[in-house]
């Protein structure tokens, strides 16, 4: 799509019929007024809607769709697993029927047969699709690919010997070895840690250009499209979704993460998609009946101090904000038996002290003991070596004092939202009336935008919303240390950024003393006053604190236009990439 050219023109000149040709000008791949529907009758959802796209022979494109927008559904009409209601899908000018070994697809999960080793599984597709080949030729067809991703050492292995990274790989591998002429991920690496996800970027990458392939790449992460695309299309979120203008990146190839971080046209680019997505989400449900329920100024049993603020309608369960060793992890340290025997030291020396109120981020790879701290802080797991004190007593069993959401909220799925915060507030709350303690559970679940939701069972609410009933019962139990283990890791990025923006809200009517880990260096930066860099397990300490000096209340949208923002991130990513050569 030209942005310049009116849409109506476009898809007027698209109507007209095509015939199949040829010239090498003609698109690879064409969608023309596109539209899919689900159900029927009264339950009838329109998914897609008038969807048009072109895509030149060996173009790479990234289309950034969010949850629910139908980026699986537009993924699965161009690899012919689902027809569309209306509309013309083409290939080459020819309509797609059908899947076919021209295009090759990776999902966000891993479809590998388990029994097989990785070579097998790779091979299976060989073997069906070039089974015309001599034996030899097909098992050296199969090593190649294998190779291609980097698991040749691992070629004998089954996938529950894999990581998530590994057994991705194979999938790609089994994709590219059909040798299609389309390669379509359907957010292959959502689900990866930030370095195994950086990893697997250029891996294919490295694909893309040797191969020439045409990939067509869904995602939620706008740096993974910008870093990897020639054009970012975004996906407006369903009902009746349809794209948003064309981002073309015009940033030379190859492209490095640390000098983007410098790039102007990055910086803009970053900026323009992030705001214009930001603005598609606006009118998602807000909290705009929280300030109609106003907080009992009652006691909780957790021992707080409380102090009025004027300001906003909530006692703050909160001392003054002037105490410098609230919290303080004397050299703490954790070991684990192995299975075969002996012991690992994971965290080793781990020392920090915070202040009351402060908001502190916690970032490293995968196995650097980030959420080992995290538990060990929260009274979940044994401290082997040292001590952990808060408010001057020691921390050596879990309790209300300590609130924590994890990365999967564990709710109780027959219970209601408001139901489940309220197991919390009870226990906090016993000497408060029912009608106090109603009100407690009402205010923090309108906070945080679930004000139309709270009779919902929690196995009816999607995952942001289970996620914004973990965090309403975190700061309704008015604890002491509110502690974050990658809240926002399983979810999509509009919906990540809507639940930071929330936190954030709510944090600062509280000023709750907090820690939160994370892989995301943006997220590290937007919720913390200080950023806490964990060296590589094992006997991970800390390696590097950086001091986030940006003004709050903080937006993602202030935050891209401060000067000083892409130096912090420019240190945190400096560390991160140092870290991950040091063993």
């Amino acid at each position: 799509m030209n942005p310049a050219v009116p849409l109506k023109s476009i898809q007027s000149a698209m109507k007209q019929p095509l015939v199949p040709s040829n010239d090498p000008a003609q698109p690879l791949v064409e969608l023309i007024d596109v539209c899919k529907t689900y159900g029927a009758g009264g339950q009838q959802v329109s998914v897609l809607k008038n969807i048009n796209l072109s895509i030149k022979d060996g173009e790479f494109i990234a289309i950034v769709g969010f949850s629910g927008s139908g980026k699986t559904t537009l993924i699965s009409t161009l690899a012919g697993l689902i027809r569309p209601d209306s509309g013309q899908v083409l290939k080459q000018g020819k309509p797609i029927k059908g899947p076919g070994p021209d295009r090759g697809v990776v999902f966000q999960n891993y479809s590998l047969m388990p029994w097989l080793t990785v070579f097998e599984n790779v091979a299976l597709a060989v073997d069906q699709i070039f089974a015309h080949w001599p034996a030899g030729q097909r098992h050296a067809h199969t090593e190649k690919y294998v190779r291609m991703v980097n698991l040749g050492a691992a070629a004998d292995k089954r996938p529950a010997e894999l990581s998530g990274g590994m057994r991705q790989r194979v999938n790609v591998a089994r994709a590219l070895a059909a040798n299609p002429d389309i390669l379509l991920l359907d957010e292959p690496l959502s689900a990866l840690d930030a370095l195994t996800r950086g990893n697997l970027q250029d891996e294919i990458l490295a694909i893309w250009e040797q191969e020439k392939k045409t990939v067509i790449l869904i995602t939620n992460d706008v740096d993974e499209a910008i870093y990897m695309a020639d054009r970012v299309i975004p996906l407006n979120p369903g009902p009746d979704a349809t794209f948003g203008p064309d981002f073309t990146v015009s940033i030379p190839r190859p492209r490095q993460r640390t000098a983007l971080n410098h790039d102007p046209e990055f910086k803009r680019l970053r900026a323009d998609i992030t705001q214009y997505l930001m603005a598609i989400g606006m009118d998602k449900g807000q909290a705009a009946e929280a300030d109609r329920i106003i907080l009992p100024k009652v006691k909780p049993n957790t021992a707080h101090d409380w102090k009025q603020d004027p300001s906003v309608p909530v006692a703050l369960a909160q001392k003054p904000l002037d105490n410098p060793r609230y919290l303080e992890f004397y050299q703490v340290g954790k070991t684990y038996p192995k299975p075969s025997g002996g012991t690992v030291k994971v965290v080793d020396g781990f020392g920090m002290i915070m202040k009351k109120g402060e908001f502190i981020a916690i970032i490293g790879h995968s196995g650097c003991g980030k959420s080992t701290v995290l538990s060990m802080a929260a009274g979940l797991t044994g401290i082997s070596e040292g001590g952990i004190v808060l408010d001057n007593r020691e921390v050596d069993s879990a309790g209300p004092d300590k609130g924590v959401v994890f990365q999967s909220p564990c709710l109780f799925p027959w219970l209601t939202a408001f139901e489940n915060v309220m197991l919390g507030v009870e226990r906090v709350y016993p000497h408060a009336s029912p009608g106090e303690r109603r009100d407690i559970v009402g205010y923090y679940l309108n906070r945080v935008g679930l004000g139309d939701a709270l009779q919902k069972k929690a196995s009816d609410l999607s995952n942001g919303m289970k996620q914004r009933v973990g965090i309403a019962r975190a700061f309704a139990l008015s604890p002491k240390l509110l502690l974050l283990d990658e809240p926002f890791g399983m979810l999509d990025s509009l919906t990540r950024w809507e639940l930071q923006e929330v936190l954030m809200e709510v944090w600062e009517r509280t000023h709750v003393t907090a820690i939160v880990v994370t892989h995301d260096v943006d997220e590290a930066i937007l919720l913390a006053d200080r950023v806490v860099m964990m060296t590589n397990g094992p006997h991970a300490k800390i390696g590097k604190i950086q001091a986030i000096d940006l003004p709050r209340p903080r937006s993602r949208k202030q935050l891209l236009a401060h000067d000083r923002y892409y130096e912090y991130r420019e240190s945190i990513l400096t560390f991160l990439n140092e870290c991950d050569h040091t063993h």
